[in-house]
């Protein structure tokens, strides 16, 4: 893995493996060391892809009736809560077939709509084909016909788990163990968008037909002041609005409603729907544009141009009396672009708020879906 590389801008940044890897790594190994009686100090496992990665075991026990082999999560130059925790598999040999179990900082799954049941350890599919995958492939080696029993634990789990969107989602007691491609790729967007697909699923499992986003902690105080009963219905999405409106779309929401402050909704009006600043700004280049069509002074929208903020814009706008003519055009530009990207599929709303100006905006169909939620 340390020779396994992806740009990021110009960095050159090393990639690492999931928990799901770790977890089959040190299942392979603890059958082998078992059956064999000798300890192993490295393994290979087979990715979901088809590449073969070695890692390195970090401790190695064999008993006559099972064996624990850990391994150390390297997630390269990922700054992921989890680089350098320990994952532990326990294995036993049964009669016939394999078990896997989450042992202690396993989290276990509360809600429906995740990857696993409720009540099931918090260990995905990928990553338990992976681990039954690596176990098949040493009992062929050492011509081994029976089954095994699994049992992965992760000593700092469960404190770790406090620290990451597990308690917010329905997992409880530890972390996750997951990873679809096995590798973990620096500064990726992935598991960021995966986990709101998560939260979309469980509000889909809950029988919602709407999925309400947010898209910060300014989104979430203001639900919380106006509509707290919203608050457990919420989805936050960050930046990634874009792709939080196609998993809505995706999963088969009626609605989908987006709450989110100024700051980051203006750049919706210019069809920009991940708002990430190193992705796109356009902030203030979106109110001129709008300012242009609302017939507003030239100089005065040369102004903004100045600007470091849209609050900054806002508070020369309002000082003018240009704001509401340069907002009715923004609502109407953001309303428009919703329904490209919905294409028709749900109906799509917008409620937009700054706490300074008490501004509040809403799109054409927000006061509907709000009505309805």
């Amino acid at each position: 893995m340390n020779n396994r590389y992806i740009y990021s801008g110009t960095k050159k940044l090393r990639c690492g493996f999931t928990t799901g890897s770790c977890a089959a790594a040190a299942s392979k190994a603890a059958a082998e060391a078992l059956i064999t009686q000798t300890k192993v100090k490295c393994t290979d496992i087979l990715l979901p892809k088809g590449e073969r990665i070695t890692v390195n075991i970090a401790q190695c026990e064999i008993q006559s009736d099972f064996a624990r082999c850990s391994v150390i999560k390297d997630s390269g130059d990922d700054p992921d809560i989890t680089n350098g925790i320990e994952i532990v598999s326990e294995v036993n040999l049964t009669e016939s077939g394999i078990e896997i179990l989450g042992g202690k900082g396993v989290g276990t799954v509360t809600k429906a709509g995740l990857d696993q049941p409720v009540g099931n350890a918090a260990i995905n599919s990928v990553p338990q084909k992976m681990i039954a995958q690596s176990l098949m492939d040493i009992a062929e080696m050492h011509e081994y016909h029976g089954g095994f029993k699994v049992i992965i634990s992760v000593p700092d789990g469960e404190d770790i788990a406090k620290k990451t969107f597990n308690p917010r989602i329905g997992i409880v007691g530890g972390i996750s163990i997951i990873g679809t491609t096995g590798i973990v790729e620096p500064m990726s967007s992935s598991a960021l968008i995966e986990t709101i697909r998560t939260e979309a699923n469980i509000r889909k499992a809950e029988g919602r037909k709407t999925l309400i986003l947010t898209v910060g902690n300014y989104s979430e105080k203001f639900i919380s002041e106006n509509r707290p009963e919203l608050v457990s219905q919420c989805v936050m999405c960050s930046n990634f609005i874009g792709d939080a409106i196609d998993i809505g779309l995706t999963l088969g929401f009626e609605k989908i409603l987006i709450i989110g402050h100024i700051g980051k909704m203006v750049k919706l009006g210019s069809g920009i729907m991940n708002t990430h600043s190193s992705y796109a700004d356009g902030r203030i280049e979106t109110l001129i544009a709008c300012g242009v069509l609302a017939g507003i002074d030239n100089a005065l929208l040369c102004s903004l141009n100045e600007c470091a903020t849209t609050d900054a814009a806002f508070d020369i706008l309002y000082e003018n009396g240009s704001a509401q003519k340069l907002l009715d055009v923004l609502v109407k530009r953001i309303h428009g672009y919703l329904q490209a990207r919905a294409k028709g599929e749900a109906k799509i709303g917008a409620v937009i708020f700054s706490y300074k100006n008490d501004m509040l905006l809403k799109t054409e169909f927000a006061d509907e879906i709000l009505e309805e939620v």
